[in-house]
């Protein structure tokens, strides 16, 4: 039985001083939480600080991205073997500010999912589609051809520890989340076609998360859905009460 996945994306924000605080209040208040992975994921600069204060406490270290090389000559990029020696355990791919400001394609996200794997960090996976294409109806065609593209090549048994999160872009950060009918939608495409590519027991393994305006207050009409796994959260990941609520929905289904 897949076990619910609440992720926080900082993106970037915070400081030194704010992400130490954010952190320990986040270890504090969450405590008695038993069922539901946690993870957050500071910007690169913070990571240290709060891997300090987690090393002993059950929310898990994550990147918000890495590059596909290992080392070299790449000025300003991060690599996995810099993430692990950070602590991380997960890395968040191919978010869709990433996809939308920086132009990422689902190759360029695959090669990245592939260096992922060789440094034992546990990718999450994310996929959308814009406004324009769901009110062209191609929201399940854009999204179906980022899930075969992006997870090209690797297999069932890789696939098996990925996490998705679907992440319509038109919601992300403009308050308008999409409705947990249509997430569903989304959600139950996504495991069918990963279901046609690793078979059914590696797309019953995968999480998958729902991305785009989470906030406390919406979150059980998502959680509460058999296909949506968690949620990756972002502005509401930044304020320690509000995410806890978040993380405690989860819990309670």
């Amino acid at each position: 039985m897949r076990t619910k996945f609440i992720a926080g994306n900082w993106k970037m924000n915070t400081n030194l001083a704010e992400t130490a605080a954010l952190t320990q209040a986040l270890i504090d208040k969450t405590r008695g939480v038993q069922k539901t992975t946690i993870m957050v994921a500071p910007p690169f600069t913070n990571l240290q600080t709060a891997f300090d204060l987690l090393k002993n406490s059950k929310i898990k270290l994550g990147g918000q991205n890495l590059y596909w090389e290992d080392k070299g000559a790449y000025t300003g990029e991060i690599s996995g073997a810099m993430l692990r020696d950070l602590g991380c355990t997960y890395i968040i791919i191919g978010h869709s500010e990433r996809r939308q400001y920086f132009k990422e394609s689902s190759h360029e996200v695959n090669r990245k999912a592939s260096a992922a794997m060789r440094h034992h960090l546990l990718p999450i996976v994310c996929v959308g589609e814009t406004l324009e294409q769901r009110q062209k109806g191609e929201a399940l065609a854009i999204v179906e051809h980022q899930v075969r593209t992006g997870l090209e090549g690797f297999s069932a048994d890789q696939v098996s520890q990925f996490t998705m999160a679907y992440e319509p872009v038109w919601a992300i950060g403009t308050g308008q989340a999409a409705t947990p009918r249509d997430a569903v939608e989304v959600h139950t495409l996504i495991r069918e076609v990963l279901g046609e590519m690793f078979g059914n027991d590696a797309a019953q393994s995968v999480r998958i998360q729902y991305g785009g305006s989470v906030t406390a207050d919406n979150i059980e009409s998502f959680i509460r859905e058999i296909e949506i796994d968690g949620a990756l959260v972002g502005g509401a990941s930044l304020k320690a009460d509000a995410f806890v609520r978040i993380i405690e929905a989860a819990e309670a289904v």
